[in-house]
């Protein structure tokens, strides 16, 4: 199971080209891959999640067995659109052993000492296993963009907040990062779950409305809620500037979470299969000791 090539590019920001994310939509895309209409729509796309499982299984074992390639998954979206559960939908049967999933807090004083990516390249995944990465470094030009106080400390004072040039600073030293571990044999999936307001609100509410969620909710999702026109600003410029032909950028319409959820992990599979990994080869002294064990534990 495959997902076409049109509906892969139609999910990427093209390197130089704008993110457009107001002339996105949230709710659908333009290339029609389920191929039916109404109710039936999320009877194919669960269908479609099981058979991207089913390969991402397959996939990461050939990636833990060649040993020469990591993949890096990062979840970038706005409160509510879902990367909880997209990462337990999309990872359900994938091996423990070869997944780790890092959500990054608020930094702790040891981590505001060091350099901006400084806590995000100790959690990278090493060889032959997957990382997901629960929002980013991409949280330091999103949030502290929309919340220039957390910089307090981290930069020097200028009395009228951080200079302009600060961001298109962090943009080249992502860019760098990202290309550094690209040429390291890390591959990055970078995915930005796109989620309009209403449907935004109407989660919230759902979590309000449950007890049994009273837990995901935090009266902070309602003040940056707030915020909302200057977290979509500084979303277009920031996957504008950082989608590179090592690290694209991919935006999934987020308001349906079945088709949310088989279009990720299409595009891990997609990805995945572009780095062309092979089984390690067995030499010839390895494959002579195979033949004998073979035969010993056929003679017992």
């Amino acid at each position: 199971m495959k997902l076409d090539r049109s509906l892969i590019d139609e999910l990427t920001i093209r390197p130089g080209e704008r993110a457009d994310l107001d002339g996105r939509s949230t709710a659908s895309t333009t290339t029609e891959w389920l191929g039916v209409s109404g109710t039936k729509r999320k009877v194919v796309a669960e269908e479609d999640l099981r058979s991207f499982v089913e390969e991402l299984r397959s996939a990461q074992e050939l990636l833990w067995a060649s040993d020469s390639h990591a993949v890096l998954v990062v979840l970038q979206a706005m409160d509510a659109a879902g990367k909880d559960g997209t990462i337990k939908h999309v990872m359900s049967g994938v091996n423990p052993q070869g997944c780790q999933v890092v959500a990054f807090k608020q930094p702790s004083a040891e981590e505001l000492g060091h350099d901006f990516l400084w806590r995000y390249s100790k959690a990278l995944p090493e060889r032959g296993r997957v990382g997901i990465f629960n929002r980013s470094y991409y949280e330091e030009v999103l949030v502290v963009r929309v919340h220039p106080d957390l910089l307090s400390g981290r930069y020097p004072a200028s009395g009228e907040g951080p200079p302009e040039h600060l961001w298109r600073h962090r943009f080249e030293d992502i860019n760098a990062f990202e290309h550094h571990l690209h040429r390291s044999g890390t591959r990055l999936v970078k995915i930005f779950l796109h989620l309009s307001r209403d449907q935004q609100r109407k989660r919230l509410l759902e979590r309000l409305a449950d007890p049994g969620k009273y837990w995901k909710f935090s009266a902070g999702d309602v003040a940056e809620r707030g915020h909302w026109d200057e977290y979509r600003a500084a979303y277009e410029e920031t996957l504008t500037a950082t989608s590179t032909p090592w690290a694209p950028w991919y935006v999934v319409p987020a308001d349906h979470k079945y088709s949310l959820r088989a279009l990720v992990g299409g595009i891990l599979v997609h990805t995945i299969d572009r780095m062309d990994l092979r089984p390690p080869t067995v030499g010839p002294g390895e494959r002579e000791a195979i033949d004998r064990a073979r035969t010993a534990l056929l003679s017992e």
